[in-house]
């Protein structure tokens, strides 16, 4: 086995990670007791037993398809070889396509097998889901299909797995048929989407807190899908990845801190909607498992750990040293202890989600209020000042946005400065507080009260649009990745090479363009409010973060191409950003107005039947969100203006110097020549008519021309004095 370590893991052992997450599953189901028969309808043994391993399976293949995505699209070269083809001729002959490279070949085998196994497997729990459900044991009988068929298109919990299922199918074939890196990126995105679904119908999104429930869940599962399919993917191409096996296992290390503290961040506050005291942490089966699944994360952080403290760095010697054939081995060791563990992991975590807690916050519906049924939650109290700033109810979709987003910037800061390089202190400033300003715009009192408010959502709009944008934007995020992220040269794209990529790909030329940021920025607000979406957004979670995500960049693209430093494909002269920013400012008071002057109620079934006891009435508070839409949108607005004054005043200076500059290394030869120009062509005009030259001279030193007493002769040389 000690020699089969140090080549890598080798296929029979590869068996061993569904093992364990098949033995994770089913001990954790007999020990909370969750495969036990229903009293009044049980679907049957093979329907309490199935689902579980049939939702393992899905879960393992589908951590699969996205970490052999994500290896081919971020972390693995495409080709054998990185050197420049030589152009073929009529010698040589035409260019020879490159070969790929082995580890390329293998996950890219990987990831379609893997998506054929997430299809049918997710084939297998949305049926089984049906049957557990309703509580019918599977039969292939007519009223069976049609109960089924309607579950799938009527129910949410049908709908999101049908959702599951075509998206499973989408990739799949997307894999099959796509081979170039650029194209992967495409299945790669639907996959982490999936995701979506899952978190919506998971087991704690029916919680008090369906907000914080829903987020933390989706944080939750897309981290431990990277991280598992990392480590899955790691152990499958161990043997061919060769040369590049330190450089990998760098990369992935790098993508796996992230995963670790996502995944250990979101688990603490699922838990923590789920479990309310220490009792039931300790002394219930369910938080036994919690438990049992966070000193498993823990464990997976040390070993992580001990790979970028010990084993990389002896990676890089010689290929058949003492120190790094002891590396290779102990890595390849630790790699199968982890993929063990993980699928213990993986399999529990699926226990815990057909287990009931120890107790349950379920929302009775009997108890709802008016608010409660609309939102989710309960009626805030009466909207006062200090309640601006003393509600919250956390996002943390947005809450781990902003704390990578941070960690990674500060990471570069770091990066630059250890290499003797400087970055403006103005710009990382102005990156956290936009940071902050993004938290508390979606997580403080904004949110609270947007959410019940007309008001309040237009002051949570426009902060979104206009001022969490404008300072990071002027943070130049991307300009700091490009300086601090060394380029690769084995052929792969990694971080900085994607944002090459996106920054001259032909979408980024079209929506950085300033008439189409503009009048996105403002033709925005009337398709939103004046259209369905504006309903959607209010009444349904996913469509309030798609709003936030939305209106957030329409504010950041705005923004970048006005006064943004980041390199964008096509920047306007200064005089149209001025136009534009006064027409945007004439279209935001046009829609404010317009909002204030309204009689009737937009999305009136929400705000109109919210039984708010306190504050205006609906309409009143529509009206003033107007007044809001035009006031706060303007003042940004304007300070964006006087930057793009600011800086065509510093160009113009810029301009002037370098003109200056110019003159002084050539001794003004420009002003020089131009002055003989004009000398030699009065010269010549003194030659061909003296008498004319004399009379110019004399028309020249006064004001007022007068007559000559000679005859006027034609001038034949008039235009070309002129």
């Amino acid at each position: 086995m000690g020699g089969t370590f140090a080549d890598g893991i080798r296929s029979r052992w590869w068996w061993l990670g569904l093992a364990s997450a098949t033995l994770g599953v089913v001990a954790s189901l007999l020990w909370t007791g969750a495969t036990a028969a229903a009293q009044l309808r049980d679907p049957g043994a093979l329907t309490r037993w199935g689902l579980p391993v049939a939702t393992t399976v899905h879960n393992l293949a589908l951590a699969t398809v996205v970490g052999a995505l994500l290896f081919a699209v971020v972390i693995l070269p495409k080709d054998l070889k990185t050197h420049r083809p030589h152009t073929g001729n009529a010698r040589t002959g035409p260019d020879k396509p490159r070969p790929e490279h082995p580890a390329f070949t293998r996950v890219m085998t990987l990831a379609a097998a893997a998506g054929c196994v997430w299809t049918l497997s997710a084939i297998a729990v949305l049926v089984l889901t049906y049957s557990s459900v309703s509580g019918m044991a599977i039969t292939g009988s007519n009223d069976y299909t049609a109960q089924l068929v309607f579950f799938m298109t009527q129910l949410a919990q049908g709908q999101a797995w049908l959702m599951v299922v075509i998206c499973a199918a989408v990739v799949t074939t997307l894999v099959f048929g796509l081979r170039s890196v650029s194209g992967l990126a495409v299945p790669l995105v639907l996959a982490l989407l999936s995701f979506v679904p899952q978190s919506l119908i998971g087991h704690s999104a029916s919680s008090a807190d369906h907000k914080g429930a829903v987020n933390s869940l989706f944080l939750h599962i897309s981290g431990a899908s990277l991280w598992v399919g990392g480590i899955i993917v790691l152990v499958v191409v161990s043997g061919v990845l060769g040369k590049v096996t330190a450089q990998t296992l760098q990369r992935f290390s790098a993508l796996a801190i992230v995963a670790f503290a996502v995944v250990a961040g979101s688990g603490v506050v699922n838990a923590a909607i789920r479990i309310t005291n220490w009792h039931d942490l300790f002394y219930s089966s369910y938080g036994q498992l919690i438990v049992a699944k966070s000193v498993a994360v823990i464990l997976l952080g040390v070993i992580g750990y001990m790979h970028r403290s010990w084993i990389i760095p002896r990676l890089s010697g010689g290929a058949k040293s003492t120190t790094t054939v002891r590396a290779r081995r102990l890595l390849w060791q630790l790699v199968f202890g982890e993929l063990l563990i993980m699928g213990i992991t993986s399999g529990v975590a699926v226990g815990l989600s057909r287990s009931a807690p120890p107790q349950s916050r379920e929302l009775v519906e009997a108890a709802l209020t008016p608010a409660q049924i609309l939102t989710g939650y309960p009626l805030p109290p009466e909207l006062e000042f200090s309640r601006w700033f003393s509600e919250w109810r956390m996002d943390w979709l947005w809450v781990a946005f902003a704390l990578v987003a941070g960690a990674l910037y500060l990471a570069c800061m770091i990066k630059l400065r250890r290499r003797g390089d400087k970055w403006s202190v103005l710009r990382s400033v102005s990156w956290f507080v936009g940071l902050i300003a993004l938290v508390y715009i979606t997580s403080g009192g904004t949110a609270v009260y947007g959410a019940v408010l007309f008001s309040a959502h237009m002051v949570e709009h426009m902060a979104l649009m206009v001022i969490a944008p404008l300072f990071l934007a002027l943070g130049s995020p991307v300009s700091l990745a490009l300086q601090a992220l060394t380029p690769r040269g084995d052929g792969s794209r990694g971080v900085r090479e994607w944002i090459l990529v996106l920054v001259h790909s032909k979408y980024s030329q079209l929506v950085t363009h300033p008439l189409f940021a503009a009048a996105n920025f403002s033709g925005s607000l009337i398709l939103f409010y004046y259209s369905p979406a504006f309903n959607l957004a209010m009444r349904y979670h996913v469509g309030h973060e798609l709003m936030i995500v939305h209106f957030t960049l329409t504010g950041y693209i705005f923004v970048q191409s006005m006064i943004g430093a980041d390199p964008l494909p096509r920047r306007a002269p200064y005089p149209l950003r001025l136009l534009l920013l006064l027409a945007t400012m004439a279209f935001h008071a046009f829609f404010g107005v317009s909002m204030m002057m309204a009689t009737s109620l937009l999305s009136g079934d929400y705000f109109g039947n919210m039984g708010r006891a306190w504050g205006d009435s609906a309409l009143m508070d529509q009206q003033t969100a107007g007044g809001i839409a035009w006031g706060v949108g303007e003042i940004p607005t304007l300070a964006i203006a006087m930057g793009v004054a600011y800086m065509w005043s510093k160009s113009d200076a810029r301009e002037t110097k370098r003109k200056d500059r110019a003159a002084d290394r050539n001794k003004d030869a420009d002003l020089d020549a131009y002055n003989n120009m004009f000398a030699e062509l009065a010269a010549r005009d003194a030659t061909i008519d003296p008498a004319h030259h004399s009379r110019v001279a004399g028309q020249a030193g006064t004001l007022a021309p007068t007559k000559s007493s000679a005859p006027e002769t034609p001038d034949t040389t008039q235009g070309e004095t002129r």
